[in-house]
């Protein structure tokens, strides 16, 4: 539709004063572009922080799906928007809807070393800190087997283990964070599993 094109360029544009005016006068919040990104997912796509909010305020749905299976929360936690994250979650995020590798926002934000984001995830009541997805990892897994060892990444594994991740979740070859980290001669890692 002709005023869903519209209202989509306007959030592109990043015109707050103008999408504020259209949701004023009816317009959906929850309009969608030809891969289904609602316009709070381009919003966060675009890291327009203050545009997601005012949409937000408008009551759009942050865990409406596109084509991808991203979602506004999955992304922000993945692109490691702190902010947004907190926003998200103040406004009904849902941790039953996953990616496209049936993924947490919290397994992509420690494979990409986003301590903030997975400091703030990983202390959230009742938030899934064991999500196995679909290449059978948790989070735990992820930062250990897809990071690089260094510092953001023993803070990660540190906050997880605080936060009271299972230490020992397998994957589909039977090895635990713990091997892997042994393998990958992550020192620092393997001292704070093992302690």
């Amino acid at each position: 539709m002709k005023e869903d094109k519209e209202l989509i360029a306007l959030v592109n544009k990043n015109n707050l004063s103008a999408v504020e005016t259209a949701l004023k006068n009816g317009a959906n919040v929850n309009s969608t572009d030809n891969n289904k990104r609602s316009l709070l997912l381009i919003a966060t796509n675009n890291g327009h922080a203050e545009m997601a909010k005012l949409l937000v305020k408008y009551k759009a749905d942050v865990n409406q799906q596109a084509s991808n299976q991203d979602s506004p929360f999955l992304y922000a936690g993945a692109s490691g928007q702190t902010e947004l994250v907190k926003l998200f979650l103040d406004n009904d995020a849902r941790f039953d809807v996953f990616n496209r590798y049936s993924g947490s926002a919290l397994i992509p934000a420690c494979e990409r070393g986003h301590v903030e984001t997975v400091h703030l995830l990983a202390n959230t009541k009742n938030y899934p800190i064991d999500h196995i997805n679909r290449l059978g990892w948790t989070a735990l897994m992820e930062a250990i087997v897809l990071g690089d060892g260094s510092k953001k990444y023993q803070q990660i594994v540190q906050i997880l283990k605080d936060a009271g991740a299972k230490l020992d979740i397998p994957d589909h070859d039977g090895k635990t964070p713990l091997q892997h980290a042994q393998s990958k001669r992550f020192t620092e890692i393997v001292n704070i599993l093992k302690s």
